[in-house]
């Protein structure tokens, strides 16, 4: 019986490395015409301490439990972030796969965020799906109170959507990083694989993002929106993990300034 390849974690390898230089490592630079971008495999397995042999073999995806000291070897030699290395761990040793099912908002957890008025307040699902907002999350969207509706799709296969951001790209990087995140935690959720066809058939952008293998908690971030009625919002944006709701994240946003918290009690009003 053939084993399974991990082609997930050979591909996060090789975009890892490809966008690490040698400059920005201690490995020793040989004078001679590179022939890929970033790092070799031969100088990652020098700067993790093990074979190429071996390292090629991980990176080709075949099938062996790694020890912790070997992944964290490969990702100090990546200079990964505390982010990807839980992603590559996760690649690496699949076995721990997590359920995946219908999701649902605590009753308790929606009116808290439907009940503030002072900020934009939201649940988003593990999908990017708008599971519960309050009134101004919706009202910058242009969607009716309730309205179902999935913000990856929106922002990338919805024309209107790029008007919406002040930085449309960096809009898109959060949201494909947080996806990649996504797909790593949950490997066997159909929904959210068939989403990420959808925007990889709908959306070059989408395309070219992904395949960069970015993965990203968002958990804080500084955002520019764009209404019709209220002007350019500057918006804080704190998200917070729902520990009993894998994938869950209640997400409030502030103005960063004062004209912006004035056009968000503006837009609470329409």
């Amino acid at each position: 019986m053939v084993a399974r390849k991990n082609t997930e974690l050979g591909d996060f390898l090789r975009a890892r490395r490809a966008a690490l230089t040698p400059a920005e490592t201690s490995v020793p630079v040989v004078p001679s015409a590179r022939r890929v971008p970033g790092l070799r495999r031969e100088e990652v397995a020098l700067l993790a301490g093990m074979s190429v042999k071996y390292y090629t073999r991980i990176e080709q995806g075949e099938n062996h439990q790694m020890s912790d000291a070997v992944l964290n070897s490969i990702a100090d030699a990546l200079r990964l972030d505390e982010t990807e290395r839980r992603h590559l761990g996760r690649l690496a040793n699949p076995s721990g796969r997590r359920a995946v099912g219908p999701e649902a908002v605590r009753p308790s957890l929606r009116s808290l965020v439907e009940a503030d008025t002072e900020r934009m307040a939201y649940i988003v699902g593990r999908r990017f799906d708008l599971l519960a907002g309050n009134r101004v999350a919706y009202t910058l969207h242009g969607l009716e109170q309730g309205q179902p509706v999935n913000l990856a799709r929106r922002l990338f296969l919805d024309p209107a959507a790029r008007a919406t951001h002040t930085d449309w790209e960096k809009a898109a990087r959060n949201t494909t990083a947080y996806l990649r995140l996504a797909v790593g935690n949950f490997p066997d959720d159909t929904e959210l694989a068939e989403l990420i066809d959808e925007l990889r058939a709908g959306s070059a952008d989408f395309g070219r993002l992904w395949a960069a293998q970015t993965v990203d908690e968002c958990t804080e971030a500084v955002v520019g929106y764009r209404h019709p009625l209220v002007g350019e919002l500057l918006l804080t944006v704190e998200a917070l993990n729902v520990p009993d709701a894998t994938g869950q994240q209640v997400v409030f946003l502030t103005g960063a300034d004062a004209a912006s918290q004035k056009g968000l009690r503006r837009l609470a009003n329409l």
